[in-house]
């Protein structure tokens, strides 16, 4: 087992990862900014190092100033989180080189599946159910209206690299294709520095469903079931929740086999999550792999009882797999909210000082968060602050929770999501279960002024 590990990353992911490096007996060496020099996730671990200016960029994304900062404190791993250089191949590889272990896929796994366009190609070749669409990235104009006639319009013109929802366009029109992909090459170009795009047919309201996976160095792969996030707007997840209430125990079975399929085809390691789109009629098709943890995966280690960020290091470590699929079971039901720091019904940034931060507790509920009493939001990264999770017997006990909790939850000084998300647990059709992709949007254009 590793004897000290740098966690590189912020915020809540890096606290996360640090209690679970506790657990195990490991030291931990966090990296921060400047302006995050007083942070929690800094003042809870071993050592400490500054990477940087507040700005992502020359910190938390500096590869050189990460691998100074963990060549000086004589690290065995590190362990990435999400997002900053979580899914970047260029980073794990030079981490492979230099004999540090990257706790995550190996780096020709996240250059693959981080091409979208690739990922795809791959998994038809396999068999794997893909959403119809191109083969592989497109550049000639002519090419792609030819292609988005045969796969009949509305079609989505999404950036091969990168996630999040940039570089994403729904055409409704052949007229409008050109602008679109223009726009779209744009947006990725500056976000992700690739340009890449590639065409897909759009599902007007599809559920999106994805399965937790895990596999070893030893060839064992298993699922730790699903979770639906169809609660999302522009393509950013918004809320999440497992089991779906869309699946039957057979689906649910059908499309594990799938994802465990997937991920086998390409001799993965480290945690995963094979993400599908699924239309009104129970079809389901591959739409990604994330090659990392992800920001919900406190629902599925509630409904499992797994600490996944445990089994990521062990497996990182060498170490076999300690479930088989077998031994993971679902019980009861969770539901998670993002609290992000923004306005609730335009969904601007509200960055500034917290006055006042109390969260909610009680039966069932769990809270990921870096905050303390009060803090700073910094416009410079992600608005999430914390993550609301909410556990219970079944579906209506875990919605009866999560009310609860957001009736207590106080965070003052800052606009947040928290108004938001009460008006989707009070909404009758997310209440019933029958909710897309395309319910949030809907539900704020009824309800903007």
């Amino acid at each position: 087992m590793f004897k000290k590990i740098l966690i590189a990353n912020r915020g809540e992911i890096a606290l996360r990862v640090n209690r679970a490096c506790r657990e195990l007996g490991i030291r931990t060496v966090a990296i921060h900014s400047d302006v995050d020099a007083q942070s929690l996730h800094v003042r809870y671990a071993d050592e400490h190092v500054c990477v940087g200016p507040a700005e992502g960029g020359l910190s938390y994304r500096n590869i050189p100033n990460v691998l100074s900062a963990a060549e000086i404190t004589g690290v065995d791993a590190i362990h990435p989180g999400y997002g900053f250089l979580a899914e970047n191949a260029h980073f794990a590889e030079v981490c492979e080189s230099i004999g540090i272990t990257f706790i995550g896929p190996t780096s020709e796994h996240i250059a693959l599946l981080s091409d979208k366009s690739k990922a795809r190609a791959h998994m038809k070749k396999r068999g794997i159910p893909v959403l119809p669409g191109s083969d592989g990235e497109l550049n000639d104009p002519n090419t792609c209206v030819a292609i988005a006639k045969k796969l009949g319009f509305p079609v989505i013109v999404k950036a091969s690299a990168g996630g999040g929802g940039r570089g994403m366009r729904v055409v409704w029109h052949e007229e409008e294709l050109a602008q679109a992909i223009e726009s779209a090459q744009l947006e990725a170009q500056t976000a992700f520095g690739h340009g890449g795009v590639y065409l897909e047919r759009f599902f007007e309201d599809p559920r999106h469903i994805e399965f937790q996976i895990m596999a070893d160095n030893h060839g064992h792969v298993v699922h730790f079931h699903e979770r639906d996030c169809s609660i999302q707007r522009r393509y950013q997840k918004v809320l999440e929740e497992s089991p779906s209430p869309a699946l039957d125990d057979s689906l649910r079975r059908k499309m594990g086999q799938v994802a465990v399929e997937a991920i086998k085809s390409v001799k993965y390691r480290n945690a995963g999550t094979v993400e599908f789109l699924m239309d009104q009629s129970g079809k389901f098709y591959f739409m990604e792999v994330n090659t990392r943890i992800q920001v919900e995966h406190p629902v599925t280690e509630m409904v499992t009882g797994v600490d996944l960020i445990k089994e990521q290091i062990r497996i990182a470590a060498g170490e076999e797999l300690s479930y088989r699929q077998k031994d993971i079971q679902l019980t009861g039901h969770a539901i998670e909210c993002r609290i992000n720091a923004e306005c609730p019904d335009r969904f601007t940034p509200s960055p500034g000082t917290i006055t006042k931060f109390c969260p909610p507790g009680g039966p069932g509920i769990r809270v990921d968060t870096a905050m303390d009493t009060t803090g700073i939001v910094h416009p410079y990264y992600d608005s999430m602050i914390a993550k609301l999770i909410a556990f219970g017997r079944d579906r209506e006990e875990a919605m009866a929770r999560t009310r609860r909790a957001l009736d207590e939850f106080v965070i003052e000084g800052i606009k947040t999501s928290i108004p938001l998300h009460r008006r989707i647990l009070d909404h009758p059709d997310f209440q019933k279960g029958p909710v897309s992709t395309r319910f949030l949007d809907r539900l704020v254009a009824l309800q903007s002024p």
